[in-house]
């Protein structure tokens, strides 16, 4: 099951551009928006299993697309979760559960954005899988943690290098929470719909050149395994956003170094789910 925000209101998906209105169809026992429904994600998923494709009347405009979590009460990233990304970092591989930081709940964006490029800064792109929570989740083992998991979607974790590696001491909630550095999209796909929820090809593209490229089925820490180490420290709560990590290839790794310019659109894809889009401008624009 796809489900998107469509203009603030939940929409089950049977295509890319044609749905069910949530609350219209379940007769307000669901919705308006999505943020509502992820406390009786069960319940409403249930219910909506029992549509049938040949009745969504509704024409979705991917121009009105929302972030399929609009309201997270928290949002965790996680760092150096693939080999390759953590070698390029100038880090070892993490044999425990990785770094884990937060972007600000203001940076979440729908999935086809304009962003505008701080100035003075460096900015670093960062595709990432993006599982989002849909039953609380506490002391959750692996085994169980898919239970917990409302459905994926593709993030990108956009960071400004310089804030983000300023001394005395990283500030890395800051140096990717700048407005629009969390776009997240196009919709929420439930994970019945993967054959393999834990290997989806993954990258991303700048002009139509290919600078991220991978499978995360390389993560190192999968999301059941995530969910295992966040969940015995937190509470994760319906609705919450995990950014499970991005593999190489990001511009702060390369020689020499490259970072998005004004002008430049980056494209986001994972295999089974979708692509976002963000174009970059000057402030001055």
């Amino acid at each position: 099951m796809r489900i998107a925000n469509v203009g603030n209101r939940a929409v089950v998906l049977v295509s890319d551009d044609r749905g069910f209105d949530v609350q219209e169809v379940s007769g307000g026992r669901f919705g308006p928006n999505l943020a509502s429904m992820y406390e009786r994600w069960e319940e409403f998923t249930a219910w909506a299993k029992t549509l049938s494709d040949t009745a969504a009347d509704l024409v979705v405009d991917r121009s009105r697309l929302g972030s399929p979590s609009p309201a997270p009460r928290q949002v965790f990233a996680i760092g150096l979760n693939y080999s390759d990304h953590a070698k390029e970092s100038g880090f070892a591989q993490p044999d425990t559960l990785p770094p884990v930081f937060t972007k600000f709940p203001t940076c979440i964006t729908g999935p086809d954005t304009q962003v505008v490029l701080p100035a003075g800064g460096n900015v670093d792109w960062e595709v990432e899988l993006v599982a989002v929570i849909g039953k609380e989740a506490k002391n959750v083992p692996a085994a169980r943690a898919w239970e917990h998991v409302a459905g994926l979607s593709v993030g990108q974790d956009i960071s400004e290098r310089v804030s983000q590696l300023r001394g005395p001491a990283p500030q890395f909630g800051l140096g990717k929470s700048f407005p629009g550095f969390g776009p997240i999209g196009p919709w929420l796909v439930t994970p019945d719909e993967f054959g393999n929820p834990d290997d989806l090809e993954i990258g991303c593209s700048i002009d139509g050149e290919e600078v991220q490229k991978g499978r995360t089925s390389e993560l190192i820490f999968s999301v059941p395994a995530l969910i295992e180490g966040l969940s015995h420290t937190v509470t994760l709560l319906p609705g919450d956003i995990i950014f499970t990590g991005t593999p190489a290839g990001v511009g702060l790794g390369r020689s020499p170094q490259r970072f998005i310019q004004p002008g430049e659109t980056l494209v986001s894809r994972i295999e089974g789910i979708g692509e976002i889009t963000q174009t970059f401008t000057t402030a001055s624009n």
